[in-house]
């Protein structure tokens, strides 16, 4: 699941709808077809659901490999694209969905000091992986022709895919983090873990830079598809700018380490 949708959103990314995936599969020495059947079984679910066509690759046990690994190469062909370096000052920045939906299915999947939450809500947190894919609000924005630069932030949060678009761009941007969204089951597990769910990692969500002109098109085309869409901020000539929900504001730095990164035990 993670091997497609992952190399897919990078692509989508760019505009693109992402069309052909290639992969290296290596498995522990001793593997049977058991494992094998399961992992193409699921990229092919997975692909399946995107509209994604897996035209082959290469398989191979490895001696002393501890578990799976799976390498994934994601192919589109598109007359034009977009990149996270084209921001420009003034855009609107768009964001779908919530923050961290991958890390709070993360900690709530192998977090053991979070076992103890009730199975309705657990099942609720970790459920949140199945919504990784960026592919359909991504290329939607973009055929509206207003998306200047995307960006899906997964390492670092919400935070750090901005901070990287800025860097691309070499631009600031000016965000209002009340404005950002945040369910309800993922305050809740960071909250438990003391953590911030905007430096969170944070795949599933999509951030837009978008011509001011267009920001009411671009969200009334990713509503129509039932895509949760937030306007939270703007991009700037410089500084790096979150204005918390006292008014105050912070300067970011050039880089954000990921909260799980910070997390001294637990994560298995």
């Amino acid at each position: 699941w993670y091997a497609v949708n992952v190399a897919a959103n990078d692509v989508a990314t760019s505009g693109a709808k992402p069309m052909f995936l290639q992969t290296v599969i290596l498995l522990p020495e001793g593997s049977d077809t058991t494992t094998l059947k399961q992992i193409t079984n699921d990229m092919h679910r997975a692909a399946k659901k995107i509209g994604l066509t897996i035209t082959g690759g290469h398989t191979e046990t490895v001696k002393d490999l501890k578990r799976p690994i799976i390498i994934s190469t994601c192919i589109s062909i598109a007359e034009s694209y977009v990149t996270a370096a084209d921001a420009k000052v003034g855009d609107t920045i768009l964001m779908t969905k919530a923050a961290a939906l991958e890390g709070t299915s993360i900690l709530a999947r192998h977090d053991k000091t979070l076992q103890d939450l009730p199975p309705k809500l657990k099942r609720k947190a970790i459920n949140l992986a199945k919504k990784i894919s960026i592919v359909e609000e991504a290329t939607e924005a973009y055929s509206t022709g207003y998306v200047h630069a995307m960006h899906d932030p997964t390492e670092g949060g919400v935070i750090g895919g901005l901070c990287e678009m800025a860097e691309a761009a070499k631009l600031g941007f000016i965000v209002h983090k009340s404005k950002i969204p945040i369910l309800d089951v993922t305050k809740r597990i960071c909250q438990l873990k003391g953590i911030d769910p905007l430096r969170l990692i944070s795949s599933g969500a999509l951030l837009l830079a978008v011509d001011p002109k267009g920001v009411e098109e671009v969200k009334k085309r990713l509503t129509a598809k039932g895509i949760p869409v937030a306007e939270i901020g703007r991009f700037t000539p410089s500084k790096r700018i979150l204005i918390d929900e006292q008014g105050k504001k912070h300067t970011l730095p050039k880089a954000v380490i990921d909260e799980l990164w910070r997390l001294e035990e637990g994560i298995g």
